[in-house]
């Protein structure tokens, strides 16, 4: 884990202290130090996410939902590099890997680590991480009951609507949920082609990876993913219903 601090380029705000900063330092013992870390002085504002902040919170949350069902397995770990060379580059993931087996190993209180959460993030990027975790839920090719249950739980304490819990799962439930378009455009089977139009104006809105600007480029790659999804809905029912 040399290249550590690389991981966290962005820098560490408020996730350097708390309980997240409590597991992640005991994750990589004495790496965690100035020399090491780069520690945000939070420019941006006392409340402030940086790109560290998030991509730490991101493994301590990823961590909570792998051991949902009880065990993590050589599998699940090599679905969960794979995601995450996918979003943050060979080195990242390598990194990241190393970090997470460290967090597996520990008993994590998924409620305090989410209120220090939400004290800090703003909604987008909490938007942004629920959607992040339910990529990691399906990593192994379903999202199962135990697994569901801690992201609403996280989705609760971050208070997110359910409408927009909603609309973050529909995606990933369209092989057993035909109204799973509807759900991503947060409206009803019996909206018309006019109302439509206009939640998929909103949503495009919602979720537009500019939002989560600040937080680097490959998180705004994977913001992206939910954005295409918004538009995979949309032309869905452009097609069910004949409409342009």
């Amino acid at each position: 884990m040399g290249s550590f601090g690389k991981w966290i380029g962005g820098g560490l705000g408020w996730a350097f202290g708390g309980p997240i900063g409590a597991l992640i330092g005991f994750a990589v013992g004495s790496m965690l130090d100035n020399s090491t870390i780069n520690v945000s002085t939070n420019v941006l504002g006392p409340n402030s996410t940086t790109e560290g902040d998030f991509k730490m919170s991101l493994l301590v949350m990823m961590a909570c939902v792998m051991k949902a069902d009880g065990h993590v397995d050589k599998s699940e770990l090599a679905v969960v590099k794979k995601f995450l060379v996918a979003n943050f580059g060979e080195q990242g993931a390598l990194e990241a890997l190393q970090i997470l087996k460290g967090l597996l190993d520990q008993d994590i209180d998924e409620t305090q680590v989410a209120m220090q959460i939400n004290q800090y993030m703003n909604y987008s990027t909490k938007l942004e991480l629920v959607h992040l975790l339910f990529t990691i839920a399906l990593a192994d090719g379903e999202v199962v009951a135990s697994e569901l249950a801690v992201i609403q739980r996280v989705a609760n304490i971050f208070r997110i609507s359910q409408l927009d819990f909603e609309s973050l799962k529909a995606p990933y439930m369209k092989a057993v949920d035909r109204d799973w378009a509807y759900k991503s455009l947060e409206i009803e089977p019996t909206a018309t082609d006019e109302q439509i139009k206009k939640a998929y104006r909103t949503m495009a809105k919602k979720y537009h990876p500019d939002l989560v600007n600040d937080l680097g480029e490959e998180v705004k790659k994977s913001a992206t993913e939910k954005f295409r999804s918004i538009n995979e809905a949309y032309e869905t029912l452009k097609k069910q219903r004949g409409f342009v």
